[in-house]
């Protein structure tokens, strides 16, 4: 039985949490997030492979958090904070089966499960900026 999408984006973004800190081994993580979600090593491998594809955006997903918290310094973002921005930006623009509406709502759902709601107010405003952004973008080719 596949895991329902919300808890594969909780898993997902504890993945990017933990490589945040460390490198470490794909076993080590897998093995760690199976016993915590008590999921399948299937659905775990899911969200470590999806994870893996955030990580190869990664340099272009952390300079749309730079480029939209102008006044908040990329370093000075909390890494929870940070890594939901990265899930959350990879669903909205490298992930076509996410609706929009869908992946902001749940970064705001994660940030007030592992952050703040003061946090996640700032979450909304970064990911509704580039959105927004990203829709007058594709208004001004039309």
């Amino acid at each position: 039985m596949s895991l329902p999408s919300a808890k594969i984006r909780e898993v997902v973004f504890q993945f990017l949490f933990c490589h945040d800190f460390f490198e470490s081994e794909e076993k080590d993580i897998l093995k760690a997030l199976m016993h915590l979600h008590k999921i399948t090593k299937k659905s775990a491998r899911d969200a470590y492979l999806r994870m893996t594809k955030i990580k190869e955006h990664l340099k272009e997903i952390d300079e749309k958090i730079a480029s939209a918290s102008k006044n908040y310094s990329f370093d000075r973002i909390c890494r929870a904070e940070r890594n939901l921005l990265r899930l959350s930006i990879f669903e909205l623009f490298y992930d076509d089966e996410i609706p929009p509406k869908v992946a902001i709502s749940e970064a705001i759902r994660l940030t007030r499960k592992y952050s703040s709601r003061e946090s996640a107010t700032f979450i909304n405003a970064v990911l509704d900026f580039l959105y927004k952004g990203s829709l007058e973008e594709q208004k001004a080719v039309l």
